[in-house]
């Protein structure tokens, strides 16, 4: 890359608090444009979906006439992001406000343009760890059980089991990966990190690295099996029911993945025989989840509406992170998270 010299027009295609597009603002040699009126209405502190807005011919053209200006872009195109590279021309650097981006870029043929685009890879870990370690311990320590102890008022002393020694798996060694790690490590779980076949990771000591063409070894010893890869052809379908039935008795799935990585029906199947113990999950193959999907249902299913990524404070380290690739972009340096069509993240 060679380093930015004019000044650089970015437009934000999402809601953003003014002191986040004020901060924006503020770096050398932009210039910001930024309607909120004409973009999706957040429904919940950080949410980059939104309720749609309906644009009449005059705002249709007004929010046109800034993708056309746009040298860089504070995340997608609400209205046709696969249009982009058509409607704006000049555009050269998207920053994502998602790590999970590859099947989008694929659905809007955006991973065949000459446009750049950043993930948020790293953004989420942090919560997504948190939630991983609350969906294990709510099945370790036995929640569910107390739950309805206390429904029937019922005060009867119980055994449960500890973390620390249980054989946690987690799939996916990037940064929600690498953090997860951390921190049943730190939890004294004994931890098997399962990357891709020849990559290289740095790693706890304690940690024990495999890849996804040895799940088969790795899995009959994994009581809390932790999803955390990208969706690629790769990982679509890559726990089913095979891989399911190598876990052993009393086992707990937990996913911060994507939905698609694991075969729902036989999870269903697998939770209903009560073979595993729970499921935490943040996510599902079809979202929002149908309103007769079993998941529902199910008193061993803990689930999250694909939201334990989102907390309070994600707009101010989006930022964050925006103006260091901006820093690096018109430096002329590496971006940090710069998609790679090649892996699909």
């Amino acid at each position: 890359m060679s380093p930015v010299t004019s000044p650089t027009k970015i437009l934000i295609s999402t809601f953003l608090e003014q002191q986040y597009v004020d901060a924006i603002a503020s770096a050398p040699d932009v210039e910001v444009l930024y309607a909120p009126e004409l973009l999706p209405e957040p429904r919940y502190a950080a949410d980059h979906g939104g309720v749609k807005p309906t644009l009449d011919a005059a705002a249709e053209e007004r929010w046109l006439g800034l993708l056309a200006q746009a040298d860089v872009a504070f995340d997608f195109d609400w209205r046709d992001p696969s249009s982009l590279p058509t409607n704006a021309p000049k555009l050269q650097w998207i920053q994502a406000t998602s790590a999970g981006i590859g099947a989008f870029m694929s659905r809007t043929g955006l991973d065949a343009s000459d446009i750049a685009v950043t993930t948020a890879a790293g953004t989420h870990a942090v919560p997504l760890a948190e939630f991983a370690l609350t969906g294990a311990l709510h099945f370790i320590k036995g929640v569910p059980h107390l739950e309805e102890q206390k429904r029937q008022h019922r005060w009867e002393r119980y055994t449960t089991r500890q973390l620390a020694g249980l054989g946690v798996s987690v799939v996916g060694v990037g940064g929600m990966g690498s953090n997860v790690i951390s921190v049943f490590d730190a939890l004294g779980a004994r931890v098997t990190a399962v990357g891709r076949p020849g990559g290289s990771y740095e790693l706890p000591d304690s940690v024990t690295l495999s890849d996804t063409s040895r799940l088969a070894e790795v899995l009959p010893s994994t009581d809390v099996l932790v999803l955390c890869s990208a969706l690629t052809p790769e990982t679509e379908g890559l726990i089913g029911r095979d891989e399911l039935a190598l876990l052993p008795e009393q086992a707990i799935v937990v996913n911060i993945s994507r939905g698609q990585v694991v075969d729902e029906e036989a999870l269903i199947e697998a939770l209903r025989s009560r073979r595993l113990l729970g499921a935490a999950l943040d996510v599902v193959t079809s979202e929002p989840l149908a309103a007769d999907s079993p998941l529902w249902d199910l008193d061993n299913v803990l689930l999250s509406p694909h939201s334990a990524s989102t907390v309070a404070s994600e707009n101010a380290t989006l930022t964050e992170l925006f103006l260091e690739n901006l820093r690096r972009w018109r430096a002329g340096e590496p971006l940090k998270n710069l998609y790679e069509r090649s892996r699909g993240y």
